[in-house]
């Protein structure tokens, strides 16, 4: 049995539309330890999100392996959550019901469910919202309750496309925040797509950077920041700086090396 959580060996992705084949992902390999919390960082189009799908078996590889703590990824999986970038919460149901929605399609005991529930509701901050309707809930309340929707279960794997993007500036910093703190609470090992590269740095323990397309790994950079990570202190700390800007350079030098190609 692998220590891994996540083990991504040498995938290739092609697309085949009306008109051309798409190379999607080249020769992609990736290792994830159990309870880490990888970002993954790219311009847009270069197979980001396409990872995450493999990851969940939405997708199949072309050529390679996808595993998750051992087993072949050979079709849609039960134990991860998901998490899009629009909450995609439905307008009649409350935010608990919204929640429990993943109980009703997964068949939960409804005891444990309702339990699980109380508990994400407190550890997200939306006690007092519990009852309300989508229309009602901010942006971020939104993004909250999807993902409480996705832990609901305990997926021992969690992956998130892009979030917070659309969300104003000052609630994508509270939503940090608030993520970095359920990530260590849950211990669930996380995979974050994200444009933002000071938001990657933020959060993750490791930075995958990805090429444009065909999206390849053009680096790993391990993020040597404390685990409790005040958000403006973090922002000071050279550390970060350091980080940030090696991820910016590197990027920049692989599209180079794409388009030179």
């Amino acid at each position: 049995m692998s220590s891994y959580a996540v083990e991504i060996s040498d995938v290739t992705v092609r697309f085949r539309t009306k008109k051309r084949d798409v190379l999607a992902l080249r020769e992609v390999t990736l290792n994830v330890e159990p309870g880490e919390f990888i970002a993954i960082v790219g311009p847009s189009g270069c197979g980001k999100s396409t990872l995450l799908k493999l990851t969940s078996g939405l997708l199949a590889p072309s050529t390679g392996s996808v595993r998750l703590h051992g087993e072949d990824v050979t079709g849609p999986r039960k134990d991860v959550g998901y998490v899009f970038q629009k909450a995609a919460l439905l307008e009649w149901r409350t935010a608990r019901k919204n929640i429990l929605l993943q109980a009703e399609m997964r068949h939960l005991p409804a005891r444990e469910a309702q339990q699980r529930a109380d508990e994400l509701i407190e550890m997200t901050g939306l006690a007092g919202f519990e009852d309300a309707y989508p229309h009602e809930l901010s942006g971020g309340m939104q993004q909250r309750v999807a993902l409480c929707r996705a832990l609901l279960h305990r997926p021992p794997v969690l992956l998130m496309d892009e979030p917070f993007g659309a969300l104003d500036a000052l609630t994508r910093e509270q939503m940090n925040v608030e993520l970095r703190r359920i990530w260590q609470e849950t211990g669930t090992t996380v995979l974050l797509v994200t444009h933002s590269i000071s938001e990657a740095v933020y959060l993750a323990d490791r930075v995958v950077m990805v090429t444009a397309r065909p999206g390849t790994v053009a680096g790993v950079v391990d993020v040597d920041l404390p685990v409790e990570r005040d958000y403006g202190r973090t922002m000071a700390d050279p550390e970060f700086a350091r980080a940030t800007q090696h991820i910016r350079d590197h990027l920049g030098a692989a599209q180079a090396a794409v388009v030179g190609d």
